[in-house]
């Protein structure tokens, strides 16, 4: 019985790759999507959470914040947010 509950979490982290880079915008799928690609398997359910948050954004802004062309808003901050544009940093 092991198999449903071991499929739930693969679903969703497919789900969630597929996302990450079929945003709509070449810039985000690039950006959002190489980082979910680079960290999907060491995410906690945490951090699939706060990731599926970043998602939620619309991809104008969220392409500003990350490429540092404009600041993060306090509303819109958080720690996966900043762990995607500071991995885009180099950092």
């Amino acid at each position: 019985m092991s198999e449903p509950d071991q499929a739930e979490p693969d679903l969703r982290r497919r789900r969630i790759l597929f996302r990450a880079t079929h945003r709509g915008t070449y810039e985000n799928d690039l950006m959002i999507g190489g980082f979910v690609r680079a960290h999907l398997s060491l995410f906690t359910e945490a951090d699939l959470d706060e990731l599926e948050v970043v998602l939620e954004l619309p991809d104008a802004p969220l392409a500003d914040w990350l490429t540092g062309r404009a600041p993060i808003p306090p509303e819109e901050d958080s720690p996966m947010l900043r762990r995607i544009r500071d991995s885009l940093r180099g950092g």
